[in-house]
């Protein structure tokens, strides 16, 4: 019948053409046949279903989603079809790796969405895809009962139904079977009395019910795509860093601290609430145009290096730099760590000494000059004489990858799970997509970080390209339009799928304008933006001390780590580290702290104060948070808090309590709030109960 259909409509244009070309005088061209087969394609063609609109989706499929393992992956699309048919539609899910897909049923929500959800249970990569279905006994259903509310013979629509359902049957089992044949039976015998009595048997919950979830599923579509989610552990999305250069932990100036030694500061970090640990690279350092102090190319051969000079006769990117001791040192440094419920991440820099044994074992790795000599790292007018970049168009990339992913698989074998990746915008991204997933297939534990200050759009497609975690534009955003912009673009964007920030308040490489000049009250007011608007974010060392002194003209530290090795007194007077610890202990007890897109913005009538609420899932934890953005004068203003974003009824007062000084005040609509940089930057206040 749909062939005959099909073909007759064809006809009919193929006529309504000749027409129109017959009245222009305009002889028409001879009609070419349709084929049988032609038109049994086309009809086979013919999708009944819409399904658009995919979440989550990254680029339309082409790159995973990232949620976390133990919550729901919570899938929404679009789907309708042609006329009033009711539809039913699932999720189809399984492990990557698996071969049979599990369905869950989706709901319709309001204007042809629909959503479901399904368990995210292990640390794997899932796909998905979502097949929708016409419910022709659902709709019969609910056509007959309107007809037999308007009065119309429903004789013949009552035969219709006893078809249907004798057709389901066979589809069915046990008790579902049982019902759907008993239901088929009684309409069977109200044909011969009164087929109206049917109408309320038509649509029983149970029936209609059984039907949806294993009855025949007529005209089927399905999304063609697969569409990708990875289920990263909790440390993915939640976690406190502290970068540390382990040379530096001893306590005379000049002299380097070996591992063993640099574990008497493993009790201080895991005391400020710290649980990742960031080691700069530990490599053995080249000797070959050595950086001296401050960058200098002059080095006076005392020099320790840039530790990003990574290569030596001592070895290369598995090897442990002979001043800070042996392989051995590092199992014993990283089973110490553990100790402290810290998790060691090592620094992965894909760059070479001059003194590197692959300059030597393959020299083809690397970019050459027209006279054959190897081209060391600039990015004007910075020169990096003593790096070497590697050349990932060498005609050895087999092997050029085969070793970079045994380098990362030989510290992963030492008790490494966590990779800060250095520069990883400076490589190509199919080599990141590549390694990353291959890595993760192996060892899906493992989290990589970008550190990639670079261009909005390259962050953006190395975090698609498999990263964990990215740097951001954090550090830049000082002003309250700044991080208003920058935070909503983070958290309500479909950035938010892809996209996990690491928020740090400072690196070896930045030390932002605004804590060079601000005070102790800077270094607070940006540990607490960081610590609160980032479930991930990080500090490295000497930014406990409020070390702001800066190489004149620029965002670099004056007597850089990178360049020399600092002896620092970790308790010297003036230090935050008490602020630090208790910033990291409200993030672990509140669940608010611990997600991302979960920020709101509210009003502050203060350019100078940003004030914002985050809340758990369940609404039981809820944060008001307010921070004076200028570290050098008190500012104040009036807060606006709708009723709504803190559950309580219109108008009802609540009592809020400062996770920073304990204080507690009566709170409603509209509040003043005064805040002194000098003796507290921020409230956090947590919405403790109604009055």
């Amino acid at each position: 019948m749909a062939l005959f259909l099909l073909k007759e409509l064809m006809d009919s244009e193929m006529r309504t053409k000749k027409m129109k070309l017959d009245s222009t005088g305009i002889k028409p061209q001879a009609r070419t046949p349709v084929s049988s087969r032609e038109l049994e394609t086309v009809a086979q063609a013919i999708e009944r279903h819409i399904i658009e609109a995919v979440s989550p989706a990254v680029d339309c499929g082409r790159y995973p989603a990232k949620r976390v393992v133990g919550e729901p992956c919570i899938v929404e699309a679009d789907i309708f079809r042609d006329g009033h048919v009711i539809i039913r539609s699932v999720i189809k899910w399984r492990r990557k790796d698996a071969a049979l897909f599990a369905e869950v049923p989706m709901r319709p929500l309001d204007n042809d969405r629909w959503r479901g959800s399904f368990p995210l249970n292990e640390n794997t990569r899932y796909v998905f895809t979502i097949e929708a279905w016409s419910d022709t006994y659902a709709t019969w259903a609910a056509d007959f009962v309107k007809k037999v509310t308007a009065g119309r013979n429903v004789a013949s629509d009552l035969e219709e139904g006893i078809a249907i359902l004798r057709g389901n049957a066979d589809h069915l089992s046990g008790s579902d079977r049982n019902l759907v044949i008993q239901t088929a039976d009684q309409f069977a015998a109200l044909m011969r009395t009164d087929p109206e009595q049917a109408a309320p048997y038509a649509n029983n919950p149970a029936l209609i019910e059984v039907l949806a979830r294993a009855g025949k599923r007529d005209e089927p579509s399905q999304c063609a795509k697969l569409f990708e989610v990875i289920a990263d552990r909790p440390k993915a999305r939640f976690g406190s860093w502290y970068e540390m250069f382990p040379r530096s932990q001893g306590t005379v100036p000049g002299q380097p601290s070996t591992l063993r030694e640099a574990e008497r500061r493993l009790p201080d970090i895991h005391a400020m609430g710290f649980d990742v640990l960031y080691l700069a690279p530990i490599h053995p350092i080249g000797m070959t145009n050595r950086k001296g102090r401050n960058n200098s190319l002059s080095a006076d051969g005392t020099s320790p290096g840039s530790p990003w000079a990574i290569g030596s006769p001592a070895g290369g990117h598995m090897a442990v730099e002979p001043s800070l001791g042996t392989l051995a040192d590092f199992d014993h440094f990283v089973a110490a760590a553990r100790e402290h419920r810290l998790e060691v991440a090592l620094d992965f820099a894909i760059q070479c000494s001059p003194d590197h044994p692959w300059v030597k074992e393959h020299p083809a790795w690397f970019n050459h000059r027209p006279d054959g000599s190897i081209k060391y790292a600039e990015n004007p007018p910075k020169e990096y004489q003593d790096i070497y970049p590697v050349n990932f168009n060498t005609r050895d990339r087999d092997n050029l990858l085969a070793e970079l992913r045994r380098t990362v698989e030989f510290w992963i074998n030492h008790g490494v799970r966590i990779f800060r990746v250095d520069n990883p915008h400076t490589k190509p991204l199919y080599f990141w997509e590549w390694l990353i997933g291959t890595i993760q297939a192996s060892y899906p534990d493992t989290i990589f970080l970008a550190e990639a200050f670079t261009r909005p759009k390259m962050m953006k497609a190395l975090a698609k390209a498999g990263f964990t975690q990215s740097y951001t534009y954090f550090t830049w955003r000082n002003t309250k339009a700044e991080l208003t912009e920058y935070l909503t673009e983070l958290t309500q964007t479909p950035m938010a799928d892809y996209f996990r920030p690491n928020f740090f308040a400072n690196t070896p490489d930045i030390l932002a304008g605004i804590l060079q000049g601000g005070g102790a009250a800077s270094f607070k007011l940006r540990a607490v933006l960081a610590a609160t608007l980032s479930p991930s974010w990080g500090i490295y060392s000497g930014f406990e001390l409020c070390e702001n002194e800066n190489v004149p003209g620029s965002e670099e530290y004056l007597a850089s780590e990178k360049y020399e090795i600092r002896a620092r007194d970790w308790s010297a007077s003036g230090n935050i580290k008490s602020f630090i610890a208790l910033l990291n202990e409200i993030r672990q007890n509140n669940r608010a702290l611990q997600r991302f897109g979960n920020l709101m913005f509210l009003p502050a009538d203060n350019d100078q104060i940003l004030f914002y609420r985050k809340a758990s899932a369940e609404g039981d934890d809820v944060l008001l948070i307010a921070v004076n953005l200028d570290p050098l004068q008190p500012q104040a203003c009036t807060v606006t808090v709708p009723s709504s974003v803190v559950g309580v009824k219109t108008g009802q007062r609540y009592e809020v309590t400062d996770l920073l000084t304990g204080a507690s005040y009566n709170w409603g609509d509209y509040n003043y709030v005064r805040l002194d940089p000098s003796v507290q930057p921020a409230h956090i206040l947590r919405v403790a109960k109604q009055i």
